[in-house]
């Protein structure tokens, strides 16, 4: 059962808990500093940008025209690229406190029914107040994601830009931003203030101009429906699986095609709870 301070130490400050199952006598997780976050941040990115403009210039001599919108090809490696960037970039500052396992991040076993309950809450939590904040305040504004990956241009393309949107971006950015960035900041932050820098965060980074403005706010509540998932479960594997499904719906609406989703949205969902019994051995972390 847990007591008052405890509470009191978790929203207010003290590190995280022990994931759930965690063996007697196991070694613990790696207290990794707080600063690793906002380092983690500002240098995954300023090496994506470095890489990109690097990137961009070798497709320009190579004949693409990048002089207007960025060509739909070029925009799925630079995605792919980011994504192992930031991915990277988590498990180099990692290996300064200790080298880095799987589980470090949160890629662990923890108990299949609650685990699923605790993720439908936190949809059905987000559900609510994304309808709430339809109706007060009505966001005209839209992401631009699926154009920008040239899921109108051909199948092919929908295909492959639905397995961006719904696959990797889900695996990259909550290996970063939850298994990481979130875990930093509750090496000495609470719950509710290392959630809610996490998700701002989470919600700036999709900011791509002032159309997207009004959905920043949704985006932001997302991100820390994504951390309190986590924190309740002990898996990152919870949190993955809620972020392809939101994307997955996100992708059939924007898309104006359902197929997509529909298929690899369920193949997403069914590799979260199948990944952890498949890959983690049930006592992995006593071992790691």
């Amino acid at each position: 059962m847990t007591t008052g301070p405890e509470i009191q130490a978790a929203v207010h400050g003290g590190a995280p808990p022990n994931p759930p199952e965690f063996p007697a006598g196991a070694e613990t997780p790696p207290r990794w500093p707080v600063w690793y976050a906002p380092v983690g941040f500002i240098g995954g990115f300023t090496v994506t940008l470095v890489v990109s403009v690097f990137v961009g210039l070798i497709a320009a001599a190579a004949g693409a025209d990048i002089e207007g919108e960025t060509p739909p090809g070029l925009v799925v490696v630079l995605t792919l690229l980011q994504a192992l960037i930031l991915c990277g970039t988590a498990v180099v500052l990692a290996a300064r406190t200790r080298r880095p396992r799987a589980w470090h991040f949160g890629l662990r076993r923890a108990r299949f029914w609650p685990s699923l309950g605790w993720t439908a809450a936190g949809f059905g939590a987000f559900f609510v107040f994304a309808l709430v904040y339809q109706a007060l305040v009505s966001p005209e504004g839209e992401q631009s994601v699926t154009e920008d990956l040239g899921a109108d241009e051909s199948t092919l393309a929908l295909v492959g830009a639905g397995i961006v949107v719904i696959v990797v971006a889900p695996i990259a950015e909550e290996f970063f931003f939850r298994g990481f960035f979130y875990r930093a900041l509750r090496t000495r932050l609470g719950i509710v203030v290392a959630a809610t820098i996490d998700g701002v965060v989470f919600g700036l980074i999709h900011y791509t101009g002032s159309e997207t403005l009004e959905l920043l706010p949704v985006l932001a509540v997302l991100g820390v429906v994504f951390c309190l998932v986590y924190e309740r479960t002990g898996t990152l594997y919870t949190a993955i699986g809620l972020h392809a499904f939101n994307n997955a719906i996100a992708y059939g609406v924007a898309t104006d095609s359902a197929e997509v989703s529909l298929i690899v949205g369920p193949l997403m969902l069914a590799g979260c709870m199948a990944a952890p019994r498949l890959l983690h051995p049930a006592r992995s972390p006593a071992r790691a």
